[in-house]
């Protein structure tokens, strides 16, 4: 294998008073055959205890969305001070006391290729799929094992949210085909965690009416006669079925103004690039304008308020100079989530089989869904947990933080192979950027091994 590029330690970064409170290391791990896909990654040792600690590789949803948004808005240790930011000024960054680096040292990594600041050093690196993109994080995890050998004996998790239900089950497969075929360095595996996860295109998609009703957005004669138009498939409609087609209409109707990301929140007011105006909607566009940003960011309704600040802040080239960003290889600006890999293939339409294998290992899973997620709602998620075959240990009830209820929990064991399932109660669809607290205190209590 090809010498990594030195890594960079970040002690200061533009906008954070005083030196970081953690350790940041980053860099680029080449993968291919001529290290032709240079892979970006944060690596931010734990704050607790390193040297015994999980070590969590996080795959951050997308497919093409930036690690370094999972770092600042989900489970790292940063956080930009939002309410305090003027136009004009670079944003501020603070820390975060719910960090999941309170308690495992964290991957995160910009993958696949052409993600945040990963790139490719020829025009074919950037041709990429769910089962490329896994073997190539496969082969950069393998690397970093390498040039990081005194965490090799850490436990290892793979983790990621929403798109990574996909990636995941890939890459967790891969790694237990290598420990099978004694690959080195040997890794520790020992589970996976996954919130959110988009793990079946039909299962997903199909549970979004029964999970509208189930939340009271539905009235029930629009959900019964949805139920016998369409015989409860929802997703592959027969447009013969005029009584199908006409009911699913209506529930289009009902449902289109409602945030799919948290739907109880404000469809968010966003900024398209180039001073084009204002549009409405929950999909997020390039935050490039500041002019338009002015009227935005003091609402302070909407989650994405923050998301436009990632964009000012890792578009700055002082802070890609602290990051250790190579000159050269940004083909245009950086972006936290791509909403497009023109050469990507998303080549895998379900990972439920992956899940069943895993119940025949010893691994251990964490399966949760902020509760007020319509885009991958926690009913389809229950179902393929439910059609693994793994039996109920602990039955559902809820679980607690400060005394309040904190969502529920249910737990599923078979031979050496246990699964937990949570809702954050509250959350969207990637819930510790909702519920840090909870989120930090269900996954503390998962690696120690109590009961969540």
């Amino acid at each position: 294998m090809a010498m990594a590029a030195s890594p960079s330690i970040v002690k200061f970064l533009p906008g954070f008073d005083g030196e970081l409170p953690f350790k940041l290391e980053t860099g680029y791990i080449g993968v291919g055959e001529i290290d032709e896909v240079q892979l970006f990654y944060y690596f931010v040792e734990s704050q607790g205890d390193p040297s015994n600690d999980p070590l969590i590789l996080w795959l951050t949803g997308g497919p093409g969305c930036s690690g370094f948004s999972a770092l600042v808005y989900e489970i790292g240790p940063l956080l930009f001070k939002v309410q305090s930011w003027k136009p004009g000024t670079l944003p501020s960054l603070r820390a975060s006391k719910n960090s999941w680096t309170k308690v495992a040292n964290i991957i995160f990594i910009d993958q696949p290729v052409g993600t945040g600041f990963s790139y490719g050093t020829t025009a074919a690196a950037y041709n990429s799929s769910d089962t490329v993109a896994a073997a190539q994080v496969y082969k950069f995890l393998r690397k970093w094992l390498m040039y990081n050998p005194k965490f090799g004996a850490n436990p290892l998790y793979v983790g990621g949210d929403l798109y990574s239900g996909i990636t995941v089950p890939l890459l967790v497969q891969t790694i237990l085909d290598g420990i099978g075929s004694g690959s080195l360095p040997r890794m520790q595996l020992k589970g996976y965690l996954l919130g959110n996860p988009l793990t079946d295109d039909f299962i997903d998609a199909n549970s979004k009416i029964p999970y509208a009703f189930r939340v009271n957005l539905l009235s029930d004669e629009l959900y019964e006669d949805a139920e016998v138009s369409c015989n409860g498939d929802f997703v592959n409609v027969d447009f013969n079925n005029t009584n199908c087609v006409a009911v699913l209409q209506g529930i289009k109707e009902n449902l289109q103004l409602l945030n799919e990301a948290q739907n109880f929140g404000p469809l968010c007011a966003l900024a398209k690039p180039k001073g084009e105006g204002i549009q409405w909607g929950a999909e997020e566009a390039e935050f490039t304008d500041s002019l338009i940003l002015q009227d935005i960011i003091p609402q302070l309704t909407c989650r994405s308020s923050s998301w436009m600040l990632s964009y000012i802040y890792m578009n700055d080239e002082g802070v890609q100079r602290a990051l250790g960003v190579k000159e050269g290889t940004m083909n245009s600006t950086w972006r936290r989530c791509a909403k497009s890999l023109p050469f990507y293939e998303e080549d895998v339409s379900s990972t439920v089989a992956y899940h069943k294998n895993f119940t025949r290992t010893a691994l251990r899973a964490l399966i949760y869904s902020g509760d007020q997620a319509l885009s991958i709602p926690y009913l389809g998620t229950l179902e393929w947990i439910n059609s693994l075959g793994v039996p109920i240990f602990d039955t559902w009830r809820p679980w607690f933080v400060d005394g309040q209820v904190a969502g529920y929990t249910q737990k599923y064991e078979k031979n050496s192979y246990s699964l937990t399932f949570a809702t954050v109660k509250g959350a969207g669809e990637t819930a510790p950027e909702y519920k840090r607290k909870e989120a930090l205190a269900m996954v503390n209590r998962w690696f120690a091994g109590y009961p969540v």
